[in-house]
């Protein structure tokens, strides 16, 4: 492949790379935010994100010119020349994945720390699924019941779910939290 070639492929990758992180950048992945914790649960999702966008971009590159300039010649059928370990090599493909690794556990734990934390003035609601219904049930109203879960604005609200038949998912995106409801087993979530 002659010099130009390259050059004018590395031009099309840098466009592409470009329009690509543009496109990525002015889209909003994430629905808004309704709760106190979206923000944190948000970082924690593009640190992750991030990471993998480095790591993918990385290994792209090295599988491409590698592809690129070992390739085999037209006529050679011979194997290439046996290969035994590289020490630096494999220290260096343990210890970064351990530290990218922990890293991530350390931020979700520290997400997941500060996400529990309860108010002083929380409002209890009593959440009830069952099959094809939800029942929301407000003991500070007068008991009131509803199928539609309704919240006060800026009071911290503290679910109580329970199931009255099978396994249930409580997920709403804009809280960015979600929680299985297990039959016999009240699940507070915050």
């Amino acid at each position: 492949m002659r010099r130009g070639s390259v050059a004018a492929l590395v031009v099309i990758g840098l466009i592409a790379g470009g329009i690509a992180a543009a496109v990525a950048l002015l889209i909003p992945w994430l629905p808004p935010d309704a709760s106190r914790q979206a923000g944190r649960t948000d970082f924690e999702f593009w640190f992750v994100v991030t990471i993998c966008i480095v790591i993918f971009a990385i290994v792209s590159a090295v599988m491409i010119y590698s592809v690129w300039r070992f390739r085999a010649a037209p006529d050679d059928t011979s194997d290439g020349p046996p290969i035994h370990g590289h020490t630096g090599l494999e220290i260096a493909w343990t210890v970064i994945p351990t530290i990218l690794v922990t890293a991530i556990g350390i931020t979700s734990a520290i997400v997941l720390s500060r996400n529990g934390a309860v108010a002083s003035n929380v409002m209890r609601i009593n959440v009830t699924a069952q099959q094809f219904a939800w029942t929301f049930n407000y003991p500070e109203a007068n008991n009131l019941s509803s199928s539609t879960l309704m919240l006060p604005k800026n009071r911290e609200v503290e679910l109580y779910m329970q199931s009255k038949d099978v396994i249930h998912s409580f997920f709403v995106p804009q809280f960015r939290l979600t929680q299985d409801i297990v039959p016999g087993i009240t699940t507070k979530l915050v």
